[in-house]
């Protein structure tokens, strides 16, 4: 009977020793997750994404010429908003926009916006319709003309090669008094004025203004007056289109 105890005993032994073996497996080895993959940087280049300018105006309306010159992440798709404003201010903190449109699907065009307010200057942004905003472009000043009130009409009264002298007739169209008259035109080539008398001439670059000298400012309705100036140019002498108003 001692070797039946003895038997017994070596196998509930054996036994143990397998279980604790087993249970003493070593755990499966970790798996160390793979690092994650870098987003690329893009490298925008040192370019304006859009640009625009006025090319047109009217008593109520101003036309914008726009070109996308950079498509997205570094510039936009069309159509974009153009917000117009009342004040540079205004256009620098995006404040009370005066008014707004949006351009067509095309990245090159042009886009007009009415219902604006005779003789008033406008700047211009652009801005994503879901609200991006370009931090880049203020266009202007750019302002209406004034309803009208005069005509302006010029006349070449001299040419040579170089130049030529003109003068501009400045007419009351409406049924009231002029207080006061600015006529505006933009120059079609490399045309500058030299001299200037009757008025008082403003240029920036092809663009001019003149305005009424002290004493010729008041006319009567169907009224006139007239001033006169000297005109350096390379080419041929050309009337440009005049617009009159206050």
């Amino acid at each position: 009977m001692p070797g039946v105890v003895l038997a017994a005993a070596t196998l509930a032994l054996a036994t143990w020793a397998g279980a604790a073996g087993a249970a003493a497996a070593p755990p499966a080895p970790m798996q160390t997750p793979a690092p994650p993959i870098p987003t690329p940087t893009v490298a925008c280049p040192p370019a304006l994404p859009i640009w625009g300018q006025v090319t047109a105006t009217t008593a109520t309306s101003l036309t914008i010429t726009y070109t996308m010159l950079l498509s997205p992440p570094c510039g936009y798709d069309p159509p974009m908003q153009v917000l117009l404003f009342a004040s540079r201010s205004d256009a620098e903190q995006w404040r009370n926009p005066a008014a707004q449109a949006l351009t067509g699907p095309e990245r090159n065009g042009t886009v007009t916006i009415g219902g604006l307010t005779p003789g008033t200057d406008y700047w211009f942004r652009f801005s994503e319709p879901d609200g991006k905003k370009d931090p880049y472009v203020i266009g202007g000043p750019a302002r209406t003309t004034d309803q009208s009130v005069c005509t302006a009409t010029a006349t070449v009264d001299n040419r040579w090669i170089g130049g030529f002298t003109a003068t501009v007739t400045v007419r009351a169209s409406g049924g009231e008094p002029v207080q006061g008259w600015r006529v505006s035109w933009r120059w079609p080539g490399d045309e500058r004025i030299s001299a200037a008398w009757n008025g008082v001439a403003e240029t920036s670059g092809a663009d001019v203004v003149v305005r009424n000298a002290s004493y010729n400012g008041t006319l009567a309705p169907g009224a006139s007056t007239t001033f006169g100036m000297m005109v350096w140019s390379s080419g041929a002498a050309g009337v440009p289109t005049l617009t009159c108003g206050r």
